[in-house]
């Protein structure tokens, strides 16, 4: 009898345990994914517009920095005192508005291609979401995030193929 009771007992674990771990398991991977999406480059090229303006401001104004300063080296030993502080003072200021507006510049260029970069990324999260769902897997897994899987649990490419 507890033989019996004892063999129920296995088999009703085993039974259950099975399903405990059947869970459909795969791997994508989100970097592939995203360096392959056909809107990142229209993208960039969308920011490099946008920003191109500031852009050539900034080379003018580098430009017109460096003008003075070789002003300065090469007219510096033979003018006035005052014209010299004055072009020294010029230079100080321009220098300022240049370094001002150049981290301006970078401050927004990067916030742009962060939020850029972020509706991509949440577009694929959706994706993987989505096909999670409609596929029946209970866990996607980055493939960075790992050391090892088997080829055969590597779904990027039908991912890649869903998302465009």
């Amino acid at each position: 009898m507890k033989k019996l009771f004892f063999q129920i007992i296995i088999s009703i674990f085993l039974l259950t345990s099975k399903n405990i771990f059947a869970e459909k398991i795969a791997i994508v991977n989100i970097n592939e994914i995203f360096k392959s999406m056909p809107d990142r480059e229209i993208i960039v090229k969308q920011l490099e517009d946008e920003f191109q303006s500031r852009a050539t401001e900034l080379e003018n104004l580098e430009r017109d920095l460096r003008i003075h300063i070789k002003k300065l080296h090469r007219d510096g030993s033979s003018m006035k005192k005052f014209e010299r502080k004055n072009l020294e003072s010029e230079l100080i200021a321009k220098r300022n508005q240049f370094t001002e507006k150049a981290n301006k510049f970078e401050e927004d260029t990067k916030r742009r291609q962060t939020e850029e970069r972020d509706k991509i990324l949440h577009r694929i999260q959706e994706t993987i979401k989505s096909i999670a769902n409609k596929e029946g897997y209970d866990i996607l897994i980055d493939a960075n995030a790992i050391a090892y899987a088997k080829n055969n649990l590597d779904i990027t490419n039908y991912i890649q193929k869903k998302i465009k």
